[in-house]
């Protein structure tokens, strides 16, 4: 119950970050589904092996290069899907910016809405 809800709500955050930021655009809730489906596989998938092999720059960058991870994940997704589209890279950092905001305030949401008492 806890993924569908997730799922749902994240969503719905990928359509507000295309009504707050105009370098983003989602064609609807259907398409939103699937994006932020699209963008969980890759970021359960291919983040992880990325964040190995970029781990020198990560460090060397302070932990800054991982923004620039998350943009290539947001980037990605729009580029494997009709419906969602991202203007360029600086439009992926920033739309992944607001969109992980969006996230932590989901996961913190659901974790006290869900927390086993």
């Amino acid at each position: 119950m806890k993924l569908i809800a997730k799922w749902l709500l994240s969503a719905s955050a990928l359509l507000a970050v295309a009504y707050l930021y105009s370098g983003v655009q989602v064609s609807g809730f259907g398409a939103a589904l699937l994006a932020a489906f699209v963008i969980g596989l890759l970021n359960t998938i291919v983040r992880p092996v990325l964040v190995v092999l970029t781990l020198p720059v990560t460090l060397v960058t302070l932990g800054l290069f991982l923004f620039v991870i998350n943009a290539l994940m947001f980037w990605a997704a729009a580029g494997v899907m009709d419906g969602f589209k991202v203007n360029g890279f600086p439009s992926a950092l920033l739309g992944s910016l607001i969109y992980s905001v969006f996230g932590v305030v989901i996961e913190s949401a659901l974790e006290s809405l869900f927390a086993n008492k």
